[in-house]
């Protein structure tokens, strides 16, 4: 490996290490498909890298058949989000304003599901807002969630 891609790649690795990761819940068909998997409904949850006690749960469409089987199709920019505290709430670090928690490709090349979390301070509450986008043309479509944060618990910002 060439030397000058090393740090490159170290940075890759640490980011990849830094953003939340799915757990599959379930999932519903929503339409037979002859050829390769139906298509269907999946939940996802997604434990915020930086807010200790809060889970995210989302569902999103996930296309079947044969482009689905070769992972070539483009899922539907539709999707819900809802989070929870599911335990004492700690934060790691103080958060920035805003902030990708997580993204998960949703074609080949172009589309992408993103969930950002937002601080609400006056209100100590963390929101977070989930939606799809393309490299050319994103959608409208979206969800919003928030947990409200014990008031004991201040949320710390930079």
């Amino acid at each position: 490996m060439h030397p000058s891609l090393r740090p490159a790649i170290a940075l890759l690795v640490l980011a990849a290490a830094s953003v939340a990761r799915a757990e599959p819940i379930g999932d519903v068909n929503t339409a037979f498909q002859w050829i390769g998997p139906d298509h269907k409904i999946v939940v996802d949850a997604y434990d915020d890298p930086k807010v200790v006690g809060v889970t995210c749960y989302v569902s999103h469409a996930k296309t079947g058949g044969i482009k689905g089987a070769l992972g070539i199709a483009e899922d539907k920019s539709d999707a819900s989000i809802a989070c929870r505290q599911v335990g004492p709430v700690s934060v790691k670090q103080p958060l920035p304003q805003q902030e990708e928690v997580f993204s998960e490709r949703l074609s080949v090349l172009f589309k992408r599901l993103r969930i950002v979390r937002m601080v609400d301070r006056s209100r100590n509450t963390l929101v977070y807002l989930t939606y799809s986008d393309r490299l050319v043309d994103g959608s409208p479509q979206n969800a919003v969630t928030a947990v409200a944060v014990d008031r004991g618990t201040p949320i710390p910002v930079r």
